[in-house]
């Protein structure tokens, strides 16, 4: 019995633990946990049967940013991670703020896709900064004072181009400190991970990179970007073959360095 047991909103994540322990207690079976990060590095199997590491990997959800050197199964280092607000989550304060509800990446999406991506020079934090961090609340806080700005001045707001634009400016730090990873690390191989890994100007603009550079791209199912049970599923298949049980004590965690075995 498999369950994720961090990282997460400690509430939901209580639930599913509590369950799965039980489960596992009234099934005599053994109980896995395993880290929900982890599992957003195996749905690349999922696509790509005949995956294996070595890897730089993108996570992009609505709570993380990171890039990773997936150098083996269970053995990860985290290049570079977001210093404030996650990719997702700025998807969703943008659509907020022009009104257009949750979740944010979906719908900015759409609207993006009839609008010109350089029409507004919005800023793109980080992307001359020589590492592999990431920050998207000044972007953010940019798109928004430009809403309001245009809203005070009694002026239509254009949806479609300040989509665009804003989707532009965020796929071009990520696609350029993709590049840096691949070139810092040397590997052949670069996958993504997590829900806004199913945008399709960001998995088009990696098709680009990985073809430019001569790597390997693989990419989840678009359903299986955001988060699912087979990820989960094939993270415990390997820890119940090396014999990896957690014990009917353990908790939930909102946090969890995927970096630190377990």
């Amino acid at each position: 019995m498999a369950v994720t047991y961090a990282p997460g909103l400690v509430g939901a994540l209580v639930v599913g633990v509590a369950f799965a322990k039980g489960a596992a207690w009234a099934l005599d079976v053994p109980f896995i946990g395993v880290n929900h990060l982890e599992g957003h590095l195996y749905a690349n199997k999922i696509g790509a049967p005949d995956f294996e590491p070595p890897a730089v990997v993108s996570l992009v959800s609505g709570g993380n940013t990171m890039l990773v050197h997936m150098r083996d199964w269970g053995d990860y280092v985290t290049l570079g991670t977001t210093i404030d607000d996650a990719v997702g989550e700025a998807f969703d304060k943008v659509a907020k703020a022009l009104g257009l509800g949750y979740p944010g990446g979906p719908v900015i999406s759409r609207y993006a896709a009839q609008g010109n991506p350089a029409a507004i020079d919005f800023p793109r934090a980080l992307l001359h900064s020589h590492d592999l961090r990431f920050s998207l609340s000044g972007l953010k806080t940019a798109v928004v004072n430009y809403i309001n700005k245009e809203r005070q001045a009694g002026r239509e707001l254009n949806y479609a181009d300040i989509a665009a634009s804003f989707q532009q400016a965020v796929v071009d730090v990520q696609v350029a400190k993709a590049k840096d990873a691949l070139k810092q690390t040397g590997v052949r191989t670069f996958c993504l991970g997590g829900g806004v890994a199913a945008n399709p100007v960001l998995r088009a603009a990696y098709v680009e990179l990985c073809n430019r550079m001569g790597v390997r791209l693989v990419m989840p199912p678009l359903s299986s970007c955001g988060d699912n049970a087979g990820m989960i599923a094939l993270v415990a298949l390997d820890r119940y073959a090396q014999g990896k049980f957690f014990d009917l004590s353990a908790d939930a965690y909102a946090h969890a360095d995927l970096d630190v075995a377990y």
